[in-house]
């Protein structure tokens, strides 16, 4: 007798065979749909993506043999093994990007990291180039970045010239904490403040804030002479001379005052020399070839 037994069972497995395949077929075809459309909407060329991926795959590689060399003892071997993946996979310095610079010479910052010129990217210490470039005289501060495979980033912040510091021998150019930028000719400092006397720059954030206290006199004072170490003496467009007596608080008060004088009665401009407000509440005024004159002010009101 004939039976179907094992015939009904090669058909069922046919059947399911086939549906296994179509719902491989169907799988692949949902997925290389969602891939494309991954693809559409991410900001990347495939081009791009490859190079991704291949810094993973290098990164990943690098930190496996800094690992066998770490558990080896040998961590500088860990450090030749990543340059050399990096360096043949072209992950080398080949340029560098600077900006921020505006007013001083953009050479210097890129002789600053000429050394890192052709060094392997993951070798390259940022925080060394950064240190680096915050030695020269003009930046305040400096941002350095990584942009794979081969460019260095840097990002430069300048100090702004605020005054000129008279020095025995030459002009040099500050900043307004008074930290010195470059030499400067007397011809390129006319027009900007002038500040003299032994350490007069390390006084510039105090006298920006005594000149703030009068802001109508703060544009015709053309010098400041810092004194004996502990007061201004300060030079109008006039030619005149205001000396003011110690301590911040007691300055700004007789600037003030002064102000209000010359407001009131045209100090400046006249043919007094020198003012002299060292005495508190008063002023003594100096003409050329007369005697001294005093004028009592209330306590520097």
């Amino acid at each position: 007798m004939a039976t179907i037994k094992r015939g009904g069972k090669g058909v069922r497995r046919s059947v399911a065979s086939t549906n296994r395949a179509n719902n491989a077929r169907r799988a692949r075809a949902k997925t290389s749909s969602l891939m494309d459309a991954a693809m559409s909407v991410l900001p990347f060329t495939e081009e791009q993506l490859h190079r991704i991926f291949l810094a993973i795959i290098l990164g990943g590689t690098a930190a496996l043999a800094w690992f066998i060399a770490s558990l080896a003892g040998v961590p500088a071997m860990a450090q030749q093994q990543i340059a050399g993946i990096a360096s043949d996979a072209g992950f080398v310095v080949r340029r560098v990007t600077v900006t921020g610079v505006e007013r001083m010479n953009d050479a210097k910052v890129y002789n600053s990291v000429l050394a890192k010129q052709d060094q392997p990217m993951p070798l390259v210490d940022l925080q060394d180039v950064r240190a680096d470039l915050l030695k020269l005289s003009w930046v305040k501060d400096a941002r350095v970045a990584r942009q794979l495979p081969d460019t260095l980033l840097i990002d430069i912040v300048e100090r702004k010239p605020h005054a000129v510091l008279a020095k025995p021998d030459r002009l040099v150019l500050i900043d307004a904490t008074g930290a010195e930028l470059e030499p400067i000719s007397r011809a390129n400092a006319k027009g900007m403040l002038t500040v003299a006397g032994p350490g007069a720059k390390m006084q510039v954030e105090q006298l920006t804030t005594l000149l703030d206290a009068a802001p109508a006199l703060k544009p015709k004072v053309i010098e400041a002479e810092w004194v004996g170490n502990r007061r201004w003496d300060l030079t109008f467009n006039t030619k005149q001379v205001l000396a003011l007596p110690e301590g911040s608080t007691e300055s700004a008060a007789a600037l003030i005052a002064f102000a209000k004088l010359d407001g009131a009665s045209r100090m400046l401009g006249g043919k007094v020399a020198t003012f002299d407000m060292r005495a508190s509440g008063r002023i003594y005024m100096r003409v050329p070839g007369r005697a001294q004159e005093e004028l009592e002010i209330g306590g520097g009101s």
